[in-house]
């Protein structure tokens, strides 16, 4: 492969390097309809790795046989351990407090919910996409783009699918705990009735806005930062092409080249951060509303009025 494909490849538009890349698709019914791309290559390698993950490391967090003494309690293995330190963490201290005796019903949804999301997070910043790019430039055909790649959580469609499952959880443990007039009597936010044509609609629409926000703030998170990284990386293959033209292009390609790589570099590892904040923040968020539509949540909700009304 020449320079000048290797610069065109990876100084074209950004967006490119995000997006979905469509691969199968067939006419159903006068309509196309894709059956294939590269974020459904990048979520099933995601649900992959999320089973092979969490099965090594309960096999090596789980009690020993009884012949290994102290020792059979103990995590033998780092990233076991690693995963245990993260699983105990959002149990104890992140959903605990909020869901109180319903926390261990939860928190395999919930443990799910975060591990899923980050790992098509992680995959995201891999290079999957690009690398499969260069290899159909250099074999001369597409052969393996679209199969797998991008970042999925960028898919406005699949964190949609996400907050619709989340939303399905929340609603349904509410009617659970509350029953269904419990859960009627939550649209009036505690208000006279004569305020309930005003305020149960709101409550139906801050329903709605709920997951709604979930899957925007997820995909917009995931879409801006990948987009930052790519443009950065276009600036670097750019600053390289500049030394063909020689004279200035000596002393310009270099500097452009190497302050984009130091600020891509940097941004890669607030990318690292952002992919697990964003996990968190989705799963505690859910957590959250969950715990909004339970006797103990209609408990803190009194309690703050009343406290309102003792200061007045």
């Amino acid at each position: 492969m020449t320079l000048s494909s290797m610069i065109t490849l990876a100084a074209s538009n950004p967006v490119d390097h995000v997006v979905n890349q469509l691969r199968y698709g067939t006419d159903i019914g006068g309509m196309h309809v894709w059956l294939w791309s590269a974020h459904v290559g990048n979520l099933i390698l995601s649900g992959l790795l999320t089973w092979l993950l969490v099965s090594f490391a309960a096999n090596r967090i789980a009690t020993g046989p009884a012949s290994q003494g102290a020792r059979r309690y103990t995590t033998s293995n780092p990233i076991a351990h690693m995963v245990e330190v993260i699983c105990l963490y959002l149990r104890e201290n992140t959903v605990r407090p909020l869901l109180h005796g319903r926390t261990d019903g939860f928190m395999p949804f919930l443990w799910t919910l975060f591990f899923f999301i980050l790992i098509n997070n992680l995959l995201g910043l891999a290079p999957i996409t690009d690398t499969l790019h260069l290899v159909d430039s250099v074999a001369g055909g597409h052969y393996l783009g679209g199969i797998i790649g991008a970042t999925a959580t960028q898919n406005i469609y699949v964190t949609a699918a996400f907050a619709i499952l989340a939303a399905l959880v929340i609603n349904i443990a509410g009617v659970r705990e509350l029953g269904v007039g419990g859960y009627v009597k939550h649209l009036t936010a505690g208000t006279p009735p004569l305020l309930w044509p005003l305020m149960v609609p709101i409550e139906i629409v801050g329903t709605i806005i709920k997951p709604v926000a979930l899957a925007l703030r997820l995909f917009a998170n995931m879409t801006a930062g990948h987009i930052m990284v790519a443009v950065l990386f276009m600036f670097a293959v750019s600053g390289i092409g500049l030394l063909k033209d020689g004279g200035l292009g000596y002393v310009l390609g270099p500097a452009i080249t190497g302050v984009s790589v130091i600020a891509a570099v940097a941004i890669y590892f607030l990318e690292l951060f952002v992919a697990f904040l964003q996990a968190f923040v989705f799963m505690f968020l859910t957590t959250v509303f969950i715990s909004q539509l339970s006797h103990h949540g209609e408990h803190e909700h009194h309690d703050a009025h009343d406290h309102e009304h003792a200061h007045a």
